[in-house]
């Protein structure tokens, strides 16, 4: 069934933002840190949690329109657990990107938010999907998004490597948030951590006195 959104883009409160999710090997990392903004300068809110569980093993982090991301993440869960009974299974995690990526294309013209889906299924264990704010879908081991992505691009490039351990991954997925963090002015707050296994999820807070600082900090 096909669900129109309202349009928040009018002064609308954004997750003025920087997202993140990382496969290592045998699992996934996604994390994002906590400010709301509205404008791109006041921030609403420094307690946001962008890091949203759809399903037992799939997490999805939101951008650009909170309202927006928020409306599409409760339809997408609603839709995602009726699929899973039906299936009789845990839903894929494309099943759940794909969700997505048809609430964002349907809706293009009233929406103003993106997603990054990640988690791990028995079929092709820890995945990544970026879903655009057209509704593009695209798989990527590592991808980051929001504005505070800008500056970390580079950082991203030269660190992240295939089959990383969890520690390595957990601490490039830090550090990359605490980077953008320093440099985005609406980026802030704490750093939201989802590690996804076969085991499960595991939640992971790190306060921002906690973070890693840098040189030119």
């Amino acid at each position: 069934m096909e669900k129109h959104f309202t349009d928040s883009r009018v002064k609308g409160v954004s997750t003025g933002t920087t997202i993140l999710a990382a496969v290592f090997d045998g699992g996934v990392v996604i994390g994002s840190d906590s400010r709301a903004s509205m404008g791109g300068e006041f921030v609403s809110s420094k307690t946001i949690n962008k890091v949203i569980q759809v399903h037992d093993r799939i997490f999805c982090c939101m951008a650009g329109s909170l309202a927006d991301a928020q409306a599409v993440t409760k339809t997408a869960k609603f839709q995602l657990s009726f699929h899973s009974v039906q299936m009789e299974n845990p839903p894929l995690v494309i099943a759940a990107a794909s969700i997505l990526k048809e609430l964002c294309y349907n809706n293009k013209d009233e929406l103003q938010a993106g997603f990054i889906t990640a988690g791990w299924d028995k079929k092709k264990g820890p995945q990544v999907y970026v879903v655009s704010l057209g509704g593009m879908l695209i798989s990527q081991p590592v991808t980051i998004g929001g504005s505070g992505s800008t500056y970390i691009y580079g950082y991203v490039d030269a660190k992240y490597k295939v089959n990383m351990t969890r520690e390595e991954c957990l601490q490039f997925a830090t550090n990359a948030l605490a980077l953008a963090m320093g440099r985005d002015n609406v980026s802030g707050g704490v750093v939201n951590l989802v590690v996804i296994t076969e085991a499960g999820a595991e939640h992971i807070v790190i306060p921002g006195d906690k973070l890693p600082t840098f040189s030119d900090e």
